[in-house]
């Protein structure tokens, strides 16, 4: 099902400054059982990417109305909420955009997700690295060119996912997942006000730290200093939290801390 302004649609306009140009923002959430999961992580994503971006903010209420009404009768399956700035405007310039395009959009749940909740998964990592944009660090903007061909890197090498640096070679995240590791009681995950995406369960692993007695630490570490870790898992929004049991050649058998954010999810789950 698509919808597009609040009217079900599947044609967007081919001069849409999302397609011609990449202006915009996206957030992709969980459905279960028709609720709306981490929602509200992923309106405060869209109320800072709107304000960086300059575009206008929707109204929540219309949103999450519209949300509801496309997630009724989803056992589990993933929306997404895509935000233009619109037609108009010629070359670069925003002049002439007089209404933006709000894009809903349910498609099925990726279902290799829950098994690699369960098993875990290895990382491999990439060669490619990650360009330094503090403009648009750490959002979920519609410009992903980066991740096209990260992606089509892990697919030649036979990895589920992989680990991404920058261009100093510091650790900054999956190509489709947040990074944490542990040593002993502190939780570290890089630094990503150069690059990389602030993703909505990063932001709700990272609140659950105090509670659970673990210290968190924004760092910039290169791979070798990561590599010492106990353990290390990686999440996003649809997968959640998923154990990493191996990086290269290196095991981590020591999955305590992702199981017991498994279990808060669970029990707990943000709606």
């Amino acid at each position: 099902m698509w919808m597009l302004n609040g009217v079900e649609a599947n044609t967007i306009s081919v001069m849409d400054r999302g397609l011609m140009l990449g202006d915009g923002c996206f957030t992709t959430l969980q459905i279960r059982d028709s609720a709306l999961q981490l929602w509200p992580y992923h309106w405060q994503r869209l109320v800072e990417c709107c304000q960086r971006l300059q575009l206008l903010l929707p109204a929540q209420d219309v949103l999450v109305s519209h949300l509801k009404t496309m997630a009724t009768g989803h056992h589990l399956a993933c929306a997404k909420v895509v935000l233009t700035r619109g037609s108009g405007g010629r070359g670069y310039s925003s002049h002439g955009c007089n209404q933006q395009s709000e894009l809903l959009t349910i498609q099925p749940f990726p279902e290799h997700y829950l098994q690699w909740r369960q098993q875990g998964v290895k990382l491999g990592v990439c060669q490619q690295r990650l360009g330094s944009s503090s403009m648009l660090a750490g959002l979920k903007t519609l410009n992903r060119l980066e991740q096209v061909l990260l992606k089509d890197e892990i697919e030649r090498s036979g990895w589920p996912e992989a680990i991404v640096l920058n261009e100093g070679g510091s650790v900054i995240e999956g190509v489709t997942a947040n990074l944490f590791w542990r040593r002993d009681c502190v939780l570290y995950t890089p630094d990503l006000s150069r690059c990389g995406v602030r993703g909505v369960m990063r932001a709700w692993v990272m609140e659950q730290m105090a509670a659970l007695g673990l210290r968190i630490e924004v760092v910039a570490e290169p791979l070798s200093s990561m590599m010492k870790a106990d353990e290390v898992f990686i999440t996003n929004a649809l997968m959640e939290v998923v154990p990493v049991t191996g990086i290269n050649d290196a095991e981590y058998p020591d999955h305590a801390l992702a199981r017991q954010l498994q279990g808060l999810l669970a029990t707990s789950p943000v709606t």
